[in-house]
């Protein structure tokens, strides 16, 4: 097939091909669209809409009429179809058909920070203009796998970069004329969350990069359609020219759809969604994204757990995913949320109807599977009047098959695209599939046909014995070949002529002696016997979906519950962190989300009661600088990434929230990572877990922003020398230059002309306005002196340097400056430029009247903070109090939230944690978590936990064996570490 490249030439010329003749040389032209009518089908244009012993008439690529009694012209070729079925032919939505893979150009071992192309946009992952003229070559291998699956149109795209371009919509029937292979074009604009091949551009690298990216493109193609651009972009007039058709958006998992669906409607966009399969994780968020979507059917396999050593390592998340993921569709339907079903990421698009069996099995309906595969796509791409039906005007692609399409045994025995036949079984083959009792010399057997994609294949047993055969059967000849068992070498053979489908028949045999008789086989209607099988193993094999945690994996919860029943603590020790020190025999009552009153002899009718006797009420501890609860750290494309947010990048599954609330963490400052002098932007949030990655992140969060000095941001230890800056003067002439930039952006923005909305700008004017706090890392003390100078030169001060090893050095600076310190504990040569570290480090600081934290950067380390404070009291003699407000009120005032939590006072967050002991002690740990009057973690709802977790591990690992027994197959189970983010982590975890 020529190039689609042709098409062009083509479509300049579309007045031709109303011409009904064209110059030939090779023939006499003849007229060949004869109007085709098939009789006595059952017609299921959807399962709303059967006719039964229906006429369907096509002529050429279109279909001319339905119904029971339409005109049939006299020079129609008609096909009795008596007993066979007719359905529209699938459209696949999501494909790469026909289009070459793309490898990365060759590296010189550094990264390439500017685009490689001129006239487009400024960053090479972003590929509005791409279509299939320059890449589309037609598959035919391919074409026919999708054809003898069901499909007849595929709508297909240029599978590369963050935005690829638009998609067309081809039929899978190659043709010489070009344009009854393109059905549509333009027919939707394609987004993923994935880089390009095609260049070596390092921007972006992260979640939060391509996030903000996309939010750019959006605010720079406004910018250019009112024509105050500069310079011509051929990308940027292609996206804005392709904003009216189909917007689809393909993701990697729950989270990333969710991801899509929030830039969508920042800018008033509802894109239909490619999912993972996932999404029952959080239905009920997904529900709210209104969008549709195109979802997957590649479920994963069973584990392989009959090595109870290695099941060990097998993690519950992974084991209720396998379980979890046939049931998608289902959860779908019932939430009634739109979807699609794409074969995109099988094996072979032959697999599409097995496991949209088992789909339907876990309880999706015949009527929303066949819909998700014709009429939905069709919706979805806005050609409903075209494809997906079976209407008049509607192009002729249809599947001929010998029973219902969601029957065992079923037979596609024709595809029709565009008007043309694609024989796939032979349809007066009368169909013989099906369980027989077969007697022949003088003995009974068991026989078991099977019937795939028109060929048969027989089983032959008697009681627990098998016998080898082999069946030849075409031409409505059945011959069969069984394998005596006294001799291997021995056979006996019988030979049939079938007249009816699935009924008795009989024959003759050949026996191994030469002698000849005769065999009969009685067909076992196996249909009715499954319906009155109402065993209770039977009611077994009928899988019932287990509830779906939050997350969804050890630890999750059950639901998620909005209320919050008032809590009273009674008779404990509290230590309030304000100036009230700490309070004997003190009940607290929290009530509505807060601290509502301190005192003693408390009552409240509804309140659940704890006995605080013998324990300690402090406030939740507060990490100031965590990476836990991230997909990514670091957007390590550019030397500033102020444009990034972590709040994009929250990951509320993340098993270290539920193991830092079991260390009493009840807030942290999410941090972009270390890599360029300008990281990203914070995400302070609440670790409620359980809860979507919103309702973690505080309401009306201060603003912050990660900063970097030092060995991380020159790129000391990364073996690159290509980006700026390269040294600690680099570093400083980057706050400089770009300050001074966003200074001039301010100025413009401010003057009232119009100005080109950048988000990188406009985050760096914030800190300028000091309405955007700094919080930078930072170990030498040059640095922290430039820094602190930079600041005043624009005229505002860095809020906190975390790490700060050398704070001691430059406290009394510090506190003239008005900056806090977030360090360490006791950490210290660890690297270079950490060997001046010291332990009395937060002493130092602390007497200087610098207001200091104790952090720690770590997923484990979180989990014991309150043993980190306790060793300022070793290193530095802090007292008891002092000590412990470096985790908690100390690290709120860093944060700006100080009015909300960090200490215990009426009207405060009720954000508490009850101990067994003094909390900084070595044996303390927590026995209630709790936030905002809820308890998200405490000893007793752990145990309970942990006996659910073996219940339900139990239970899946019977699934599991009971699976492979019967003979599906099994994946090996692959132990897996936990991975902790660090400031120089450039991963991403999915």
């Amino acid at each position: 097939m020529r190039n689609l490249f042709y098409l062009l030439l083509f479509l300049f010329n579309i007045s031709l091909f109303a011409q009904e003749y064209f110059p030939d040389n090779e023939g006499v032209k003849q007229k060949t669209d004869i109007p085709y009518v098939f009789t006595n089908a059952t017609i299921v244009d959807g399962y709303d809409n059967v006719i039964k012993a229906g006429q369907l008439m096509i002529k050429a690529d279109k279909i001319v009429a339905v119904g029971k009694n339409i005109n049939i012209p006299k020079d129609a070729v008609v096909i009795d179809l008596d007993g066979k079925y007719i359905y529209p032919s699938f459209v696949e939505l999501f494909s790469d058909f026909g289009i070459k893979k793309f490898n990365r150009p060759s590296s010189n071992g550094q990264p390439q920070y500017g685009p490689s192309r001129k006239g487009y946009y400024w960053n090479d992952h972003i590929r509005p203009e791409q279509n299939l003229t320059q890449h589309f070559k037609f598959d035919e291998k391919t074409a026919k796998q999708m054809r003898d699956a069901g499909y007849g149109l595929v709508n297909t795209h240029v599978n590369d970069g963050i935005i690829r371009g638009t998609s067309s919509l081809i039929a899978l029937s190659e043709d010489e004329d070009i344009t009854k292979t393109l059905v549509a074009e333009q027919t939707a604009q394609v987004f993923s969350f994935d880089r390009s091949n095609q260049t070596r551009q390092s921007y972006p690298t992260s979640i939060m990069g391509k996030m903000a990216l996309l939010r750019q493109v959006y605010n720079d193609a406004k910018w250019y359609q009112t024509g105050n651009a500069k310079n011509k972009d051929l990308s940027l007039e292609a996206f804005n020219q392709q904003q009216n058709i189909p917007q689809i958006f393909h993701t990697d998992d729950y989270l990333d759809a969710l991801r899509a669906d929030q830039v969508g409607d920042e800018f008033g966009v509802q894109y239909t969604i490619i999912g993972s399969g996932d999404e029952y994780k959080r239905i009920i968020e997904i529900k709210q994204t209104n969008a549709q979507f195109i979802l997957p059917l590649n479920f994963p396999k069973a584990y392989d757990v009959e090595n109870p050593y290695l099941t060990q390592y097998l993690s519950l998340s992974d084991m209720k995913e396998w379980h979890h993921a046939p049931f998608i569709f289902k959860l779908f339907e019932d939430n009634e949320i739109p979807f699609a079903i794409t074969s995109n990421g099988l094996k072979s698009p032959d697999q599409l109807l097995k496991h949209l069996k088992t789909a339907i099995d876990k309880g999706l309906s015949k009527e929303k599977a066949l819909a998700a595969l014709t009429q939905k796509p069709a919706e979805i791409l806005k050609l409903s009047d075209q494809v997906g039906h079976l209407k008049p005007g509607a192009y002729a692609n249809f599947l001929i098959t010998s029973k219902d399409l969601f029957e065992d045994n079923m037979t596609i025995y024709q595809n029709w695209v565009m008007g043309r036949k694609h024989e796939l079984a032979d349809m007066n083959l009368n169909d013989i599939s099906g369980e027989y009792q077969l007697s022949f010399n003088n003995q009974t057997y068991d026989l078991k046909v099977k019937q795939n994609k028109g060929k048969y294949s027989a089983e032959l047993t008697k009681d627990t014995l098998k016998f080898g055969t082999k069946l030849d059967y075409k031409d409505n000849w059945f011959y069969l070949t069984v394998t005596d068992k006294s001799s291997e070498n021995e056979f006996n053979r019988l030979a049939a002529r079938i007249d009816q489908p699935q009924s008795n028949f009989r024959g003759k045999v050949f026996l191994n002696n030469e002698a000849t008789s005769t065999f009969m086989a009685k067909y076992q209607n196996s249909t009715k016997d499954k319906k009155d099988d109402k065993s209770p193993d039977k009611d077994k094999d009928k899988d019932m979906m287990l509830p779906v945690s939050y997350p969804n994996m050890s630890y999750g919860f059950s639901e998620i519950s909005s209320e919050t029943k008032p809590l009273l603590i009674k008779n404990t020790t509290v230590i309030t962190g304000e100036a009230d020190g700490t309070l004997e025999n003190t009940d607290v009552l929290l009530k509505n989300g807060k601290i509502d009153k301190i005192g003693q002899n408390l009552k409240s009718s509804r309140a659940k009661v704890i006995d605080g006797n013998g324990k300690f009420l402090t406030a939740g501890i507060v990490d100031e600088h965590s990476h836990i609860a991230a997909t990514s750290v670091n957007e390590a494309g550019h030397n500033s990434s102020a444009e990034v947010t972590m709040e994009d990048a929250v990951n509320p599954d993340d098993i270290s929230i539920y193991r830092s609330l079991a260390g009493g963490v009840t807030s942290i400052q999410l941090l972009h990572g270390s890599a360029n002098p300008i990281g990203g932007r914070s995400a302070i949030l609440k670790l409620k877990w359980g809860e979507s990655a919103d309702d973690m992140i505080y309401d009306n969060s201060p603003k912050f922003i990660k900063f970097a000095l030092g060995e991380n941001v020159k790129q000391s230890n990364w073996g690159s020398r290509s980006r700026f800056p390269q040294t600690r003067m680099g570093v400083e002439q980057v706050f400089i230059d770009y300050f001074s930039r966003a200074k001039a952006y301010g100025e413009k923005k401010n003057s009232g002309d119009p100005y080109r909305k950048d988000a990188e700008m406009e985050t760096l004017l914030e800190i300028i306005n000091s309405e955007r706090f700094i919080s930078c890392h930072s170990y030498v003390q040059s640095e922290i002196n430039m820094l602190m100078k930079v600041a005043e030169q624009f005229d505002f001060r860095v809020n906190t340097f975390t790490h700060i090893l050398e704070g001691y050095k430059v406290a009394d600076k510090m506190a003239e400056h008005g900056a806090g310190g977030s360090t360490f504990s006791d950490w210290w040569a660890y690297k270079y430029e950490v060997n001046d570290a010291i332990p009395y480090n937060a002493a130092i600081m602390h007497n200087e009247g610098v207001t200091v934290a104790i952090n720690s950067d770590d997923g484990e380390m979180i989990r014991r903070l309150n043993q980190e404070a306790a060793k300022s009291i070793k290193y530095g003699d802090i007292s008891k109090e002092d000590a412990w407000k470096f985790v908690t009120l100390n690290p709120a005032k860093l944060l700006h939230i100080d009015d909300r939590v960090g200490s215990i006072k009426e009207g405060k967050d009720a954000d508490v944690v009850l101990w067994n002991a003094h909390p900084l002690s070595v044996y303390a740990k927590p026995e209630y978590t709790i936030i905002e009057g809820k308890i998200y973690f405490s000893l007793e709802k752990d145990k309970q936990l942990r006996q659910q977790i073996k219940k339900e591990r139990s239970q899946l690992i019977n699934m599991m064996l009971k699976a492979k027994n019967k003979g599906l197959k099994t994946q090996p189970i692959k132990k897996e570490n936990k991975e902790f983010l660090h400031c120089d982590s450039e991963i991403e975890l999915h």
